[in-house]
Parts: C-alpha cells; sequence; structure tokens
C-alpha cells in the first residue's frame, strides 16, 4: 500500500509538469525543449519568496503563473510565430521549434546560472509528516499532490467544458478547418503555448516543496514530460493524467523493490514498450 500512496503522489506532480507541454505541443503544435528550464524558473521563484519574505509557495503560484504566461505569451510571439508562419506542413514546424527552443533551453539555463549561480536550492515547508493509511508522507508532497488534482482537473474542465477550451481543441485537430469557421488560431495557439507555460511554472514552485533543484536540471523534466505526453498521447489531457500516474507507480516500485538507479531506466522502457506496442499513445487515435 506504501509502494501505491507514494507512487500516486509521484505521479499526481508528474501529471502537473506534463500538463503543461501537453498545451504546448498538443494543442499549440510547439514542441519545446525548454519546458523543463520554466518549471526551475517557477521552483527558484518560490524558493526566492519564501526565504526573503516567507511567503508561502502555494500563495507564490498566484505570482508565478501570470508572470510565467506573459513571459511564454512573449516568446511564442517573437521566436514561434514567425516559424509557425514560415512552415509549411506540421513537420517542418516540428523541427523548426525543436531547434529554436533548444537553443532558448540553453539561454534559460544561463540566465539562471547567471543570476541564481550554480548551487542547488532547497529548503523546508511543510516537512512535518502525514499519516495515510497507517504510514507517513510528507506534507509538502500531500500539498502538492492536491494542488495538482485542483489544477488538473480545472484545466480539463476548462477545456471540456468552456468556449475558450473548446476553441483550443478545435485548432488542435483541424487547424485549416478551425479557420474556416472565423478562429483566430495564431492568437488561441498563443493563448495555449502561454497557458502551458503558466501551469509548469506552477509546478516547478510547487515540487520545489519538496526535491532539491539547480539551474541544470530541466532537462529531466522535459524528458520525462515528454515521456508521459507521448505515453499518453498528444493532445490528450485525459492521457496524460493516466500515463503520469503510470509512470510514478512504476518509478516508485522500481525504487523500493530493485534498485533507485533503475527508475530512470524503467521510465524509459515503458516508453519504448508503448511507442512499439502502441506508438498513437494510451488515449490517441490511430492515424489513418
Amino acid at each position: 500500500m506504501d509502494i501505491i500512496v507514494t507512487g500516486l503522489l509521484l505521479g499526481g506532480t508528474y501529471a502537473l509538469i506534463a500538463m503543461g507541454l501537453n498545451l504546448q505541443y498538443g494543442m499549440a503544435r510547439i514542441m519545446n525543449l525548454a519546458n523543463g528550464e520554466m518549471l526551475v524558473a517557477g521552483g527558484f521563484a518560490a524558493f526566492w519568496f519564501w526565504t526573503a519574505a516567507q511567503v508561502s509557495p502555494l500563495l507564490t503560484v498566484f505570482i508565478v503563473a501570470p508572470v510565467a504566461f506573459a513571459a511564454n505569451w512573449l516568446i511564442y510571439i517573437v521566436f514561434l510565430r514567425p516559424l509557425v508562419k514560415r512552415a509549411r506542413s506540421r513537420g517542418q514546424l516540428e523541427v523548426d521549434s525543436i531547434l529554436t527552443t533548444f537553443g532558448l533551453s540553453f539561454v534559460s539555463v544561463g540566465l539562471m546560472l547567471a543570476v541564481f549561480g550554480g548551487d542547488y536550492f532547497s529548503y523546508s515547508y511543510l516537512s512535518f509528516p502525514v499519516h495515510i493509511l497507517g504510514d507517513s508522507y510528507g506534507a509538502n508532497r500531500v500539498a502538492a499532490f492536491v494542488s495538482a488534482v485542483i489544477i488538473c482537473g480545472a484545466l480539463w474542465l476548462w477545456l471540456d467544458r468552456s468556449r475558450a477550451g473548446l476553441t483550443i481543441r478545435a485548432i488542435a485537430v483541424a487547424p485549416d478547418s478551425a479557420r474556416l469557421v472565423g478562429i483566430d488560431v495564431g492568437k488561441m495557439a498563443a493563448l495555449a503555448f502561454a497557458l502551458g507555460g503558466a501551469v509548469t511554472a506552477t509546478g516547478g514552485a510547487l515540487i520545489s516543496t519538496f526535491l532539491t533543484l539547480d539551474a541544470s536540471t530541466g532537462v529531466m523534466f522535459t524528458l520525462k514530460a515528454l515521456i508521459i505526453v507521448i505515453m499518453g498521447g498528444v493532445g490528450d489531457i485525459r492521457g496524460t493524467i493516466i500515463a503520469a500516474l503510470a509512470l510514478g507507480l512504476l518509478e516508485t516500485f522500481v525504487a523500493t523493490l530493485i534498485d533507485p538507479g533503475l527508475t530512470l531506466a524503467a521510465a524509459y522502457l515503458l516508453f519504448v514498450v508503448i511507442l512499439l506496442v502502441r506508438p498513437q499513445g494510451l488515449f490517441g487515435r490511430r492515424t489513418t
């Protein structure tokens, strides 16, 4: 039971991390390799507010989210929209966006190293134990999981029920058809990309309460988010959540019963199996 609860707590935070990339890649069609650096920036912000002014990370997210939204909107307008306009196919856009965001990830790491230095950072927040089903778990992990559930649930409902959410889903499925019914595809793609960045930064602020980060750890989170998004099906919010929970359970099982050093290998093995057996993801639709 301890493995299941720990795995679900880990998977919940993974879902929040991957949700941002799913919005950017699944909805805005931008493969953002600088996604992890936005997460680390959110963690840095939470660390700074807590150590400087004792502002709770759970409150810091209300500052981090709009700032990250504005920053990602600007990144899309300045660096990515020209790529979208000149791309003759989705394949070309993916290649161009990978190369561009790969460069942006290095720029982001350099800026964070210059501002915050190269040291690891961590802080003590809600570090007391919480008892669940007879076992003890960190209150910070539980708080991050509950926050992730609320944010993912609200995002799912917004995409499924609101007019703006349905519009974003429409440009993800058929951008050319969306233009025919008067949808501003460029504007909605920018909205999806910016929203994805805000969700990712929020995830960074939450996981910084129990993980040690530094300026160069973003690439690890980018890779895990990419694994989850492809496993669950690109653009499928439900698939992202289930794949994140599955990955959290798998990593916890391997770390507890086999060897903690094999968790990343197990994650990639699961990723390879999904690609071989069901390349469109757990809930993705097979292309015709």
